[in-house]
């Protein structure tokens, strides 16, 4: 997999301080707010400087019921070339529901919500992520979310769950670490039981945001600092394997100090490089002849 490094997640609001950021290696666009036939000016100049840039979707609704829509697969892939991108990321998530093969008008979340981790519901996951990757002139990674609630009746587990997705798809994996806190938090799961059965090795990159506890419920927020918490199940992911990239994202209320965004990227950094999964065991030296 491509090495991507450090990143943090362009938004308009912050373009200029993410250019001036130093040992920003790649930097994540929202898709659905750039048109590839006008590219921000920021964005250009950080491609020019060798920066890369990748798409990431918030659209699809992978998980849905019906077929990804062909025109919003066009739009990404537009997406991607025009950012000459190595990758573009979606997440694990439906939507939107109804329409018209059924009795009800369609409906959009306006929200990530989460998928039945079901057997059935994985064969429509698996059959849609096939979809997307044969529609994208580049690789699909996919997201876990932060969920606030499960369904009744899942048969599977949040790191089986991802497990037999990568095995019957081959699909990428972009995992957010905070969302495996916030699920710690909210639905009890251990971050660390997750990351024991998901496949490591096909981890594209990683997330990595901020967010706030109230009355015992996480809310990711993506608009406070990264807490401790989320650093350690970033660290307990770099200690079993070298993640390809790591990216700060940071939507809203956005520091008036900017050096504080930078200071994150740095703690993401020295995280990661401290907690790093060791190497292969060098091979014993041969014994001197007799």
């Amino acid at each position: 997999m491509q090495h991507l490094g450090t990143g943090i997640g362009w938004r308009p609001e912050i373009a200029d301080a993410v250019e001036a950021m130093p040992g920003i290696d790649w930097v994540e666009a929202v898709a659905e707010n750039v048109c590839p036939g006008r590219l921000p000016d920021s964005l250009e100049r950080l491609r020019g400087r060798g920066v890369t840039v990748v798409p990431h979707g918030v659209s699809l609704g992978l998980g849905g019921a019906d077929r990804p829509d062909e025109r919003r697969l066009a739009d990404l892939a537009a997406r991607a070339e025009a950012l000459g991108a190595p990758l573009v990321s979606e997440h694990i998530a439906f939507v939107r529901a109804g329409g018209a093969r059924t009795a009800s008008r369609l409906l959009e979340a306006g929200h990530l919500l989460p998928v039945p981790r079901t057997r059935d519901a994985l064969d429509v996951l698996c059959e849609n992520v096939r979809i997307a990757q044969d529609a994208l002139p580049v690789p699909l990674a996919v997201e876990n979310i932060a969920a606030l609630f499960g369904w009744p009746g899942e048969e599977l587990s949040q790191g089986q769950f991802l497990y037999e997705l990568v095995e019957r798809t081959g699909v990428r994996l972009l995992i957010d670490v905070a969302n495996l806190h916030t699920n710690h938090v909210n639905r009890g799961e251990d971050p660390a039981k997750a990351l024991d059965e998901l496949p490591v090795e096909a981890i594209a990159y990683v997330h990595v945001a901020g967010g706030f506890e109230r009355d015992g419920v996480w809310h990711d927020s993506h608009a406070h600092p990264v807490s401790q918490p989320v650093l350690d199940v970033l660290a307990d992911l770099a200690s079993r394997v070298t993640p390809p990239g790591v990216l700060l994202e940071r939507d809203e209320n956005f520091p008036d100090d900017l050096g504080e965004l930078e200071r994150e990227v740095a703690a993401v950094r020295e995280t990661v490089a401290a907690a790093a999964a060791p190497g292969p065991e060098p091979a014993a030296p041969c014994p001197a002849p007799a």
